[in-house]
């Protein structure tokens, strides 16, 4: 990995995609309803396939056009209940969105309200609900419309969006955001469209998706990214044959925004009276981020990078139980189609295989207890560091504290912990806290890291070289425990693994 490698220029991206947005709604006559597709914060699959990217951008968009611009949540009741996760930061969607209104308030971005989508009286909803207006939040509920989307004359009438409370705003743009997919953004904005209509307010709708690049061909590595990314939905790629058809140019869109394109539009209409809004789906995005790539090649490398490490999730989520077998082979059918080997593209896999190959031929214990694990990562400097497991640490623990120690140049032989630290917080795990597994994940492992620097030079050294490891690819030789999985996570690392578990244990604490 070089860090020095730059494909995306963030503040051109800024600079042409909040004046596009801003011209955008200039030609309205009244609101913009612009539902935001995608991670409002820490958008990490941008940056991850445009280096360069800000995974930040589009809440310093925001920030930009702030003056003009409120927004809503939108989140699923259904998503409540299942206790749905966003796997990059392991929460729920509900305490995501208590993250994403701190963010936002911090930025001083005004935050409407909070919409319950697809509400039935579910009593995790109601118990979200409430904690949210205790804290001074406004709430509203929509429910689902029978016949939605295709009964138009049912959704277009008191019966449908009219049975919805409207929501109040008072700015030009209202951003429509959510923690992920199908939580009832669009469903949203036209419920609004329909409201504000029905009282003589005009108002419009757009669409803003970072992914596909519309600009980019349909087997652009970035947008093959995208499907790789989506594969667990269905979703694919497709030329969008309306903006063809309107305009004689090839935009790239994906399926089921081109399959509900006339559907879309005909509420539209019935909505607004307007025939001629849009005349494609690719019409009613905003996204500039196709013009903002300086370097295609460096993109292209990333993008098949970001393909590869979707690969080895979907292959260790459907050893959890996490997808179906379908989504492992369609991902598998795009590195097919691509003729790529994860394996190859993803420089960090065959050192930690190596190691644990490594590690097993030095193993002399034969009980079925032992189950050996190794890890791999990759520095910014393109320098490989690997690590195995111990009778005292996890494979994760002891990677980490030798990719410090490479990164300050202290000798291997040096510890930067006491052996006799570790072996009594082991003991206290085991015989105290009745745990079955008494080695330290990485959790515990930076923690204690982080209490040793205040008697240990080494270990204050070692400390500060963490942040260096921000973005570094690991692999994994096995499905990591949850201590291990958030450590990665808390030191902004791009994790991949083998289809693996590390023990036998079907629960361990």
């Amino acid at each position: 990995m070089d860090e020095c490698k730059t494909g995306f220029d963030s503040d051109r991206y800024l600079e042409e995609q909040s004046r596009y947005i801003l011209e955008r709604a200039a030609r309205l006559e009244g609101r913009l309803y612009l539902e935001f597709g995608g991670k409002l914060v820490f958008d990490m699959h941008a940056a991850r396939c445009l280096p360069g990217f800000d995974h930040n951008a589009k809440i310093k968009l925001l920030e930009r056009i702030k003056a003009d611009t409120e927004i809503i949540i939108c989140i699923n009741a259904d998503a409540i209940v299942r206790k749905k996760i966003r796997a990059d930061f392991g929460i729920t969607y509900d305490f995501d969105i208590l993250r994403l209104i701190d963010d936002l308030r911090r930025r001083a971005l005004l935050v409407s309200g909070v919409v319950v989508t697809c509400f039935k009286g579910e009593p995790a909803a109601i118990q979200f609900m409430e904690r949210l207006r205790r804290r001074q939040v406004k709430v509203y509920t929509h429910y689902a419309t029978e016949g939605y989307p295709n009964d138009i004359d049912v959704i277009v009438s008191e019966q449908g969006f009219g049975v919805n409370e409207y929501i109040e705003t008072s700015r030009s743009i209202v951003v429509v955001t959510a923690p992920g997919p199908g939580s009832g953004k669009m469903a949203t904005c036209l419920n609004q469209l329909y409201h504000e209509h029905a009282r003589g307010q005009k108002s419009g709708y757009a669409k803003f998706e970072t992914f596909p690049v519309w600009n980019l061909p349909l087997d652009h590595p970035v947008n093959i990214a995208y499907e790789a990314a989506t594969a667990d939905l269905g979703d694919y790629n497709v030329i969008d044959p309306f903006h063809l058809d309107a305009h004689g140019e090839s935009a790239v869109n994906y399926n089921r925004d081109v399959e509900s394109f006339p559907i879309l539009r005909r509420i539209l209409e019935k909505i607004t009276g307007d025939r001629s809004m849009y005349s494609s789906p690719t019409d009613m995005g905003v996204n500039r981020v196709g013009f903002a790539i300086v370097d295609d090649a460096v993109v292209r490398e990333a993008s098949l990078r970001e393909i590869a490490r979707r690969v080895f999730n979907y292959r260790c989520e459907y050893a959890q139980g996490l997808v179906d077998l379908q989504t492992v082979q369609a991902a598998e059918k795009i590195i097919m189609r691509l003729g790529i080997d994860p394996d190859e593209i993803h420089k960090v896999v065959k050192p930690a295989r190596n190691a644990l190959e490594r590690a097993a031929a030095r193993c002399t214990r034969t009980d079925d207890e032992t189950i050996v694990c190794a890890a791999a990562l990759e520095l910014a400097d393109g320098r490989i560091v690997s690590g195995k497991n111990s009778s005292l640490m996890h494979a994760s623990s002891c990677l980490i504290l030798n990719a410090v120690k490479t990164l300050a140049e202290i000798p291997d032989e040096l510890d930067l912990l006491e052996p006799s630290v570790i072996e009594s917080i082991t003991n206290m795990k085991q015989t105290i806290l009745r745990g079955c597994q008494p080695t330290l994940d990485l959790e515990e492992m930076l923690i204690t890291l982080s209490v040793s620097a205040a008697t240990s030079s080494l270990a204050r050294l070692g400390v500060r070289q963490l942040a260096k490891l921000r973005g570094c690819d690991v692999h994994l030789t096995h499905i990591p425990t949850p201590g291990d999985s958030a450590g990665m996570r808390q030191l902004g690392m791009q994790l991949t693994c083998d289809a693996r578990f590390a023990g036998k244990n079907l629960f361990e604490i």
